[in-house]
């Protein structure tokens, strides 16, 4: 997966030599040219190299967004019998939202290819990112900072499940075209491709390819692993954390460089408050500023509460705008952006703050010295925001509660991890005793072991 890879054969031979074998390959197929590309491409090497020990499996995501796509689905599929590979059609069900449509076809479209993976017994995804989407990646996300972007990651991890990989991202479209015109081989036009509503098409047509050098793209990704790597240094040697809810920054660590203190705060609030994504510029700016102060005082971002004493920086969540969260038995769901909760009752439950649910601010829910030398507002506060589980208006029974599967979820990283943020997220779910995240199915990076 090198940025020097342009050509699309040489990518995909580069890519099968760098994963770990034997291993079974669900390529996401819709039809269009690049993942059609993509699956004649792994096809072909891998036909030509069965010492690999690899296979291959297809998915197909019919969104049923528009008229036809029941029908390029079937198309896939026969292309994919064709060539001896197993395809599975993976339908997007229920009711469409309104607003948000792109961003809830994407969160549908992975969560039905990791259903398929696991069904398939499939140790990897990849998907056909070009390096035109990588281009046009930049040029957005340009439009709205002047931070270097490190743009569309060439390795993704789903659900802390799935590593999704992009072997064509360094490609160009157009010789992925050429090579499928080569072998006639024909594929679907998305009419939404089209389509200037959406803001990707609209900078597609106006794009000058030559204006990002893959040299930068590969800069920023290095600038990211480092930030990735520093950050997790400064969290080993200058975060605390107190009862899986109160955290603290040491006052040496509040000292250190702000690039680091920049990636790192931003995802610590992101973690603490829920949020999928870490705080726009100007709150970062504030809290850094804040941070770096002498004055001891609160101030609150992101929905986190940051209070600032002699002895570091405290964080928790913050009580207000914390909803209840109703599970069926059976039923598995995310409460807060905090904590993933799965109903093994036979009953439903509701999952509310600890604060909620005694109808006052609890003191003292963990006793012992370590947690009398906190400070008594920041950790009464935390407890404030802890979880508590209660079933047809009583609180649960200690043995009821067993049947209740609860574990901290970082809103950030484990719905969608790039392989940039890997090693902080990974060092942070140890802070939190958590189990690691699944590693790269990989044993080497742009022919560098790893």
């Amino acid at each position: 997966m090198s940025p020097e890879a342009t050509s699309p054969q040489q990518a995909i031979l580069k890519f099968l030599a760098s994963i770990r074998s034997p291993a079974r390959i669900l390529v996401a197929i819709s039809g269009g040219s690049d993942s059609t590309g993509l699956l004649l491409l792994l096809d072909e090497a891998v036909k030509a190299a069965p010492h690999l020990e690899i296979s291959l499996c297809a998915a197909t995501v019919d969104h049923g967004l528009r008229a036809g796509s029941t029908d390029e689905a079937r198309h896939v599929a026969a292309l994919c019998a064709s060539l001896g590979i197993s395809h599975t059609i993976a339908t997007w069900q229920g009711d469409k939202p309104k607003t948000g449509i792109m961003a809830a076809a994407r969160e549908a479209r992975y969560g039905l290819l990791a259903e398929t993976a696991a069904a398939l017994r499939a140790d990897l995804i990849v998907t056909g990112h070009t390096l035109d989407d990588q281009y046009e990646t930049l040029r957005m996300r340009g439009l709205r900072t002047e931070q270097i972007s490190s743009g569309i990651a060439d390795a993704l991890l789903f659900d802390r499940r799935f590593w999704i990989l992009r072997p064509l991202l360094f490609s160009r479209r157009a010789d992925i075209r050429s090579f499928l015109r080569a072998r006639d081989v024909p594929w679907i036009e998305d009419p939404s491709n089209e389509d200037v509503r959406y803001e990707r098409v609209r900078m597609r047509r106006q794009i000058n390819a030559d204006a990002v050098a893959e040299n930068d793209i590969r800069a920023a990704w290095e600038q990211r692993l480092a930030l990735s790597s520093r950050g997790a240094e400064w969290l080993d040697r200058h975060f605390r954390l107190h009862g899986g809810l109160l955290g603290q920054v040491l006052p040496d660590g509040l000292r250190k460089d702000s690039a680091v203190l920049n990636y790192a705060f931003g995802r610590l609030t992101a973690v603490f408050g829920g949020q999928p994504f870490v705080p726009g510029r100007a709150h970062m700016e504030r809290l850094l500023t804040f941070a770096a102060g002498r004055e001891p005082g609160r101030m609150t971002v992101g929905r986190v509460v940051f209070d600032l004493r002699r002895d570091g920086l405290y964080l928790a969540r913050e009580s207000r705008g914390i909803l209840p969260l109703v599970l069926r038995p059976g039923e598995a769901g995310v409460w807060d952006g905090r904590f993933c909760v799965k109903n093994g009752l036979t009953t439903s439950i509701e999952v509310e703050t600890l604060a909620a649910s005694l109808g006052s601010s609890p003191m003292t829910e963990m006793r012992g010295d370590h947690f009398e030398r906190l400070p008594k507002a920041a950790w009464k506060r935390a407890i404030a925001s802890a979880p508590a589980l209660s079933s047809e208006g009583d609180h649960l029974s200690p043995q009821s509660a067993e049947a209740v599967e609860m574990t901290r979820y970082f809103a950030p990283f484990d719905r969608f991890l790039t392989r940039f943020d890997f090693i902080f997220a990974d060092r942070l779910s140890a802070v939190f005793a958590m189990a690691p995240y699944a590693g790269l199915p990989l044993r080497s990076i742009d022919g560098k072991t790893i």
